[in-house]
C-alpha cells in the first residue's frame, strides 16, 4: 500500500511532469540545461514564513538541478541561509562552498531566489569564479516594458501576438506568464508593464472594472518570482472612464476621481508597483492639452499612488510630432530636455522620469539624451529598446549589449566625470526609484523572440543592468553556453556573431550617425527619403554637396548647446565630432575627410559593401555549426540570414546608388553601384 508520503512525492512528481511538458511546448532558453552533479542531492531552505517566492524556490529548484529533493538539514548539499543585509541589500545574494557543496546567503526571499539562478549559471556556465562569489545589484529598478495591446498585437513586436492579451480579452495563461516570469527572474527583472504606453480605448478600461481582477493574477504570478506589476495609464481617463469634462490635472473634480480610482486599484492588488505615463506625444493626452506642465500631470498622479507605496513612471518622450520639413530651426532631438530640465526638481519623491537613451527614437547610432547629467534633483530611469524596431526586427542579428554597455559607460562630463549609469543613480533624490528599464521582445513564438538568437537581448539586458561591469562579451559567451552544447571553438565563433553584429547592421544601414533612412511606420527594409519630407522631425539633408543635420549653436539649431561644457565644445566642433555622430551634428560636403582618413562618401560606400560580406560571413559560420545545433534552432537562423543578406544587399544599392547620384563621385575601388 502507498504511504502518504509517497503518495505526496508522486503527485509532486507528477506536477512537476504536467509541468515540463508545458514547458517542453515551448523554449527553455538560458535555462534548458539541469545541473547534473551527483554530490548536489538536497537542498535546504528555512522557509518557517513560506511565502510566494519561496514556494517559487522549492518548484524551481528540481528543474534547475536534476533530481534535487528538499532536506530538513542546513548540511544539504544546497543551504539557503541568512545573510547580512548591510552588505547584500534586500536583493542581493552571496554564494560559499561547504564541506557539503554550496551555501546561498541572502537577506530576504528573492534574494535567495536570485542566488538560485546565480548558483545554476555559475554551475553551467563552468567559468572559473572564485568563492565567496557575491553578488548585488547595480540598479534598484529592472524593468521591462511590453508594448502589448488588448487585442493581442504588440506595437514594434516581432516574435508573434502577446502572451497578456488575445482578441480583447485576457489570454488568461497562467503557466505561460509563470514560464516568462522565471526567464525574468533568473536575470534579474524586478519589475514589468503589462500594456502599451500608448493606451487605446480597450487598455483605458483597465483601470476599473473585472479588467482588475485580471491584472491581480498576471500580478500574482510575477510576484511569486520578486516582479512588480505596473500598468499603463490613458491621461484622458477621466474623460473616458469617469464622463467627466475634463482630465486638467488641477481640477479638484478630476484629481477626486484619480484618488478614487487608485483607491479601488489597491483595494484589489495590494502590491500593485504603479503607473506608467505617456502623455502629449505623437497623439496622445497630456497636461499640455489645459495649459499644464508635467509636473502638475505627475504630481497629480503621485500624490493619489503615493498612500498605497505607488509610483508614477513619466515618460520624456515628448515632441511636436507635426513638424515642417522645411523648417530647419525646428528639431525635435531638443524636445526633452527643452520640456524637462527646467522642471528639475519639481517632481514629487513617488515620481520617475523615464529617459530614451538617446534624443530621437532608439536608433542604431545617436548621441546620449544630454537629460543625463543634467537632472539633478528628480528620479530618473534610462530607457532601452530591446525589440529591434529600428535594428532589425529580429529578423537581422543585432545583438544590443555593446550599444548599451556605451550608453551607461558614456560619461556626460558634468562635473568632474559622470557616467550615465552612475548618473541614473546618484542624481535620483531617492535611489530605490531609480533604474534601467527595456521595452520587450517577447511574444507567443515557441522560442519567445522570433529570432532564437534575440534571446541573446532579451538576457543580457538583464545581466547588464544588474551588473554594469559585465562585458559584452562575456554575456553572449554567458548566453550561449546556456543555450547550446558547443564545443570552445564553436562557442567562440557564435559568441563573436553576437558581439560583432551592431557594427554589421550599423554599416549597412546608418552612416556616420544619419539614421531614420527607413521604411515610415514599418522601421524595416531601406527608403532614404520616405521621412525626409514627413512631419516627424528626422531628416539627413541630403543635397548635391553634402549631407547631415546641423545642429550647432553657431550655424544650426543649437541643439549642441543642451549638453555639458565640454560635450559642447567637442560636438560643436568639426575638427573633434566623433566620425560615427558626425551627421547627426553637422552638415558636411562629401568631400570631407574624416579622423579615419577616409571622405565621407567613401566610407558610405566601405561600409555597405562591407556590411554585405559580414552577412555572408555570418552564413558560413552558422552553416559550420549545423551539426552541433538543434534542428529547429539551425533553421530558424538560417532562414533570417537569408532575410538579412536580402535586407543588407537592398540597403547597399540603394544607399550607394542614392549617394552616388547626390555626389556624382565615383566608388574610388571601382565596385558595382548601379547608375
Amino acid at each position: 500500500m502507498e504511504s502518504i508520503f509517497m503518495r505526496k512525492r508522486r503527485i509532486r512528481n507528477e506536477a512537476l511532469w504536467r509541468t515540463e511538458i508545458m514547458h517542453g511546448q515551448r523554449d527553455f532558453c538560458w535555462l534548458a540545461k539541469q545541473v547534473q552533479n551527483k554530490n548536489i542531492i538536497t537542498y535546504y531552505l528555512d522557509d518557517g514564513k513560506k511565502t510566494a517566492v519561496t514556494e517559487t524556490i522549492e518548484r524551481e529548484m528540481p528543474l534547475l538541478f536534476k533530481e534535487i529533493r528538499r532536506s530538513g538539514s542546513p548540511d544539504a548539499s544546497i543551504a539557503f541561509l541568512p545573510g547580512d543585509e548591510t552588505a547584500l541589500g534586500t536583493e542581493g545574494y552571496r554564494i560559499g562552498e561547504t564541506e557539503d557543496g554550496y551555501k546561498i546567503e541572502s537577506a530576504s526571499p528573492v534574494g535567495y531566489l536570485y542566488g538560485m539562478y546565480g548558483l545554476h549559471r555559475l554551475l553551467t556556465v563552468q567559468n572559473e569564479v572564485g568563492f565567496p562569489y557575491e553578488s548585488v545589484p547595480d540598479q534598484s529598478i529592472r524593468m521591462i516594458d511590453h508594448w502589448d495591446n488588448f487585442d493581442g498585437s504588440i506595437e514594434r513586436g516581432y516574435a508573434g501576438e502577446s502572451i497578456f492579451y488575445d482578441h480583447n480579452t485576457f489570454r488568461g495563461d497562467m503557466e505561460l506568464i509563470r514560464q516568462y516570469a522565471r526567464l525574468l527572474a533568473s536575470v534579474g527583472i524586478n519589475a514589468v508593464l503589462i500594456n502599451n504606453v500608448n493606451v487605446h480605448r480597450p487598455e483605458t478600461f483597465f483601470v476599473t472594472g473585472e479588467a482588475l481582477t485580471e491584472i491581480r493574477k498576471i500580478s500574482d504570478v510575477l510576484a511569486a518570482y520578486g516582479i512588480k506589476t505596473f500598468i499603463s495609464i490613458n491621461f484622458a481617463a477621466p474623460i473616458t472612464v469617469g464622463q467627466l469634462k475634463s482630465a486638467d490635472p488641477l481640477e479638484p473634480e478630476v484629481v477626486s476621481w484619480w484618488e478614487e480610482t487608485v483607491k479601488r486599484i489597491y483595494e484589489e492588488i495590494p502590491d500593485f508597483a504603479g503607473f506608467v505615463v505617456k502623455a502629449d506625444s505623437e497623439g496622445e493626452p497630456g497636461p499640455f492639452t489645459y495649459g499644464r506642465n508635467h509636473d502638475d500631470g505627475a504630481n497629480m498622479l503621485a500624490r493619489a499612488a503615493g498612500p498605497y507605496g505607488g509610483v508614477i513612471i513619466w515618460r520624456c518622450f515628448v515632441y511636436d510630432c507635426s513638424q515642417d520639413w522645411w523648417n530647419r530651426e525646428a528639431d525635435r532631438a531638443r524636445a526633452a530636455y527643452d520640456i524637462f530640465k527646467p522642471l528639475d526638481g519639481r517632481f514629487l519623491d513617488n515620481v520617475i522620469l523615464q529617459i530614451k537613451n538617446g534624443p530621437i527614437d532608439f536608433q542604431i547610432r545617436e548621441p546620449v539624451s544630454p537629460l543625463f547629467g543634467a537632472l539633478k534633483k528628480t528620479n530618473q530611469i534610462l530607457e532601452f529598446q530591446i525589440t529591434q524596431e529600428y535594428t532589425g526586427h529580429q529578423r537581422d542579428i543585432c545583438y544590443l549589449v555593446p550599444m548599451w554597455k556605451e550608453t551607461m559607460n558614456f560619461d556626460t562630463k558634468h562635473g568632474k566625470s559622470l557616467t550615465v549609469k552612475d548618473a541614473v543613480r546618484e542624481n535620483s533624490p531617492v535611489r530605490s526609484r531609480s533604474g534601467i528599464a527595456g521595452v520587450g521582445n517577447v511574444g507567443m513564438d515557441a522560442n519567445w523572440t522570433g529570432s532564437k538568437l534575440a534571446q541573446a537581448n532579451l538576457y543580457g539586458f538583464g545581466r547588464l543592468v544588474w551588473n554594469h561591469e559585465l562585458s559584452s562579451e562575456v554575456i553572449a559567451e554567458e548566453w550561449v553556453r546556456q543555450s547550446f552544447c558547443l564545443t570552445e571553438e564553436k562557442c567562440g565563433k557564435l559568441a563573436a556573431i553576437l558581439t560583432t553584429s551592431r557594427d554589421v547592421y550599423e554599416a549597412y544601414t546608418c552612416p556616420l550617425g544619419v539614421g531614420f533612412m527607413c521604411k515610415p511606420a514599418v522601421h524595416y527594409g531601406v527608403d532614404i527619403d520616405g521621412y525626409e519630407y514627413d512631419r516627424w522631425g528626422t531628416y539627413h539633408y541630403a543635397d548635391r554637396d553634402g549631407v547631415g543635420r546641423d545642429r550647432t549653436v553657431k550655424t544650426g539649431t543649437s541643439y549642441t548647446r543642451q549638453y555639458s561644457d565640454a560635450r559642447f565644445y567637442e560636438y560643436e566642433d568639426l575638427s573633434s565630432c566623433p566620425d560615427e555622430l558626425l551627421l547627426f551634428f553637422h552638415h558636411v560636403p562629401y568631400t570631407y575627410v574624416l579622423h579615419s582618413g577616409k571622405t565621407v562618401i567613401q566610407h558610405i560606400y566601405d561600409t555597405h559593401f562591407e556590411g554585405v560580406e559580414r552577412v555572408r560571413e555570418y552564413q558560413a559560420i552558422w552553416e559550420s555549426l549545423k551539426d552541433s545545433l538543434d534542428g529547429e534552432s539551425y533553421l530558424n537562423m538560417k532562414e533570417r540570414l537569408a532575410w538579412q543578406l536580402e535586407n543588407a544587399v537592398s540597403w547597399r544599392d540603394q544607399v550607394n546608388t542614392y549617394f552616388y547620384r547626390k555626389s556624382g563621385i565615383p566608388d574610388e575601388k571601382g565596385r558595382k553601384i548601379y547608375q
